[in-house]
């Protein structure tokens, strides 16, 4: 069973909003902490946004380079975990991937987490 699956990139002009999806596998849907990096061609991969959720409740986070523009959410009853992202710039472009870890802590550490999504680029044109 592949542990995490995104979906919802494309092309989009800037300005414009996308939403991503990973799906949660069974085995992975006890973990507290999710998140969503990205990395664009010649750069590190960093962090986006990250959650930690306890029963109906949850504390989120997301970088300085996109707050007040995307949004990271986890719909525990669907086993997904999203992100929104409005204001689209072309300095958003990269492949996104969400992610997961054991434990009771979340950072922004990406060798923190064991289980990765394969990907879903996102392409924002001038």
């Amino acid at each position: 069973q592949v542990p995490l699956v995104e979906s919802g990139g494309g092309s989009v002009q800037s300005g414009g909003s996308l939403r991503l999806s990973c799906a949660i596998s069974e085995f992975l849907r006890d973990r507290l902490c999710m998140a969503w990096f990205r990395q664009a061609p010649g750069k590190e991969r960093e962090g986006v946004g990250i959650i930690i959720s306890s029963g109906n409740a949850a504390k989120t986070n997301v970088a300085d380079s996109v707050k007040g523009r995307f949004t990271i959410s986890r719909d525990n009853a669907k086993n997904t975990l999203y992100l929104d992202m409005n204001m689209l710039r072309p300095e958003d472009t990269s492949m996104y991937y969400c992610a997961t870890r054991n434990g009771w802590e979340c950072d922004w550490n990406l060798r923190n987490y064991a289980y990765w999504g394969q990907g879903t680029q996102v392409t924002v044109s001038p």
